[in-house]
């Protein structure tokens, strides 16, 4: 019987890790980047649609505490997502252990307008914190170009499951639409949070609060980095527990000395 090839494996493993490292990084790159212009459906990207509610104050429960919300207008929006944020991320101690938030399940920014036509929003960052979307450029023409009106910061709001699910699987460069209601909410722990309900504001309070009731993805961006990213990903998963099995069952063979 022949000798078990374990140093061959193992040097295939390390190279499946590597490569798989490799272009895990490469298409996590790739795959946030924003598409230009013409990728979108820009006749469909205009002002968000806010008219009147006839929605009375409702309440509504998760995970045991009941929720009150006030709705002020019903609303729609459409745009581009550039940036967002997990509010059940490890690092967010705010959501979860001080607030008992369980229903603001995501916030994402969103560029709509001139911003998204004149490709002014690909020079920009975004970057998104617990409470706000922070937008930053070295490029003094494209700061003075941006729409500042045409950018929101959106908490979303949703206790059912095929909502949540619909909003978590939004990314950055996607085209989203999304219909509810601008609403401020509370809890029966203290906690409570307001809505701006127009666009031109800025600094604390300028977040629109948004009950959802519909989230759709119209166009779907990078997907071909992104079905590379996850399967890079998963090879390379599959290659680190491949090493450490070889690690603890592969037989031990010490070297000679020549």
């Amino acid at each position: 019987m022949g000798r078990f090839p374990d140093r061959l494996i193992n040097r295939l493993l390390g190279w499946l890790v590597l490569g798989s490292l490799a272009l895990w990084l490469w298409s996590g790159w790739h795959k946030d980047r924003l598409p230009p212009p013409s990728f979108y459906d820009l006749g469909r990207l205009v002002e968000p649609r806010q008219t009147p509610t006839l929605v009375e104050p409702f309440a509504i429960d998760s995970q045991g505490i009941r929720y009150q919300l006030v709705s002020y207008f019903d609303y729609e929006l459409e745009g581009v997502v550039v940036s967002l944020h997990d509010s059940d991320v490890f690092w967010d101690i705010y959501h979860i252990r001080d607030w008992q938030d369980f229903i603001n399940i995501r916030d994402l920014c969103v560029v709509w307008g001139k911003n998204v036509a004149s490709d002014v929003f690909r020079a920009m960052r975004y970057h998104n914190t617990t409470w706000t979307c922070w937008v930053s450029t070295q490029d003094p023409e494209a700061a003075g170009r941006f729409a500042w009106d045409q950018l929101s910061n959106n908490h979303l709001l949703s206790h059912r499951r095929l909502i949540q699910r619909a909003i978590r699987s939004a990314e950055v460069g996607d085209q989203i639409y999304l219909r509810g209601q601008l609403v401020t909410y509370s809890n029966d722990r203290g906690f409570q949070r307001g809505t701006s309900i127009r666009r031109d504001d800025t600094g604390d309070g300028a977040c629109e609060t948004i009950h959802v009731e519909d989230f759709q993805i119209i166009r779907k961006a990078n997907p071909g980095w992104r079905l590379i990213h996850r399967i890079a990903g998963w090879n390379l998963g599959l290659g680190l527990l491949g090493l450490t099995l070889m690690f603890l069952f592969a037989p031990y063979r010490p070297r000679h000395a020549s």
